[in-house]
């Protein structure tokens, strides 16, 4: 749960800008790189904004995640009319051992198959027979855009985990002097805020390793 104030940023932030009466970056400018700084996390991590949820199937091994979505992290179980887990398995994995398991139907999902790289999309075998079958899933999602109308009352706090308000710190700061980019110093302390960022989130070159499901052991 988020309890960092959004304000206390956009001090923080003032204050290493040296700015603290907004003449060069208004409190509304450093709020905008605040919400872009969850945006960027989330693309890198993610994990960083996950919602856990009911989800209804269609009656086809195809199912698409809802709007919201940005990619599936995981599908944990059957919720009703009927239970039991639900495991990733390898599409070649079926391909092999089950014909034309798209059309496969039963009473209960055993297994999910996913490609992160068709990420709001995921299928299922066998799909329901009946409507109305519902699953636990959890994907991620894009934070929405924080709004503040009075910055002196503003109680808002960020939206995505207090471990990641470092990180937003630095991408505001990394943003706020790329501004000023033509003055040799400020591009300097641009480019040394955005590896401070990219450092506080683990960023790798597979930065989708820790979120990507992985698939089960395959039953014979």
């Amino acid at each position: 749960m988020a309890t960092i104030q959004v304000i206390d940023l956009i001090d923080r932030a003032e204050e290493i800008l040296q700015d603290t009466t907004n003449v060069r970056w208004s409190q509304q400018t450093l709020l905008n790189y605040l919400n872009d700084a969850q945006r960027e996390i989330v693309l890198f991590r993610p994990d960083a904004n996950p919602t856990n949820e009911s989800f209804t199937l269609v009656q086809s091994s195809k199912q698409t995640l809802p709007s919201t979505a940005l990619r599936l992290l995981s599908i944990y179980k059957n919720l009703s009319p009927n239970t039991g887990a639900i495991t990733q398995i390898q599409r070649r994995v079926l391909d092999d051992q089950v014909d034309d398991w798209y059309a496969s139907t039963g009473t209960k999902v055993e297994h999910y198959v996913y490609d992160p790289l068709d990420p709001k999309i995921f299928y299922v075998y066998p799909y329901p027979s009946a409507s109305g079958q519902t699953i636990e899933i959890v994907y991620s999602s894009a934070p929405s855009d924080i709004t503040i109308s009075n910055f002196l009352t503003s109680t808002d706090t960020i939206t995505l985990d207090d471990i990641y308000g470092n990180a937003i710190l630095d991408y505001m700061l990394y943003r706020s002097y790329q501004k000023d980019a033509e003055y040799a110093g400020d591009l300097e302390r641009s480019a040394y805020f955005y590896r401070s960022f990219q450092n506080a989130l683990g960023i790798k070159n597979q930065v989708d390793a820790g979120s990507t499901p992985q698939p089960s052991t395959p039953t014979q």
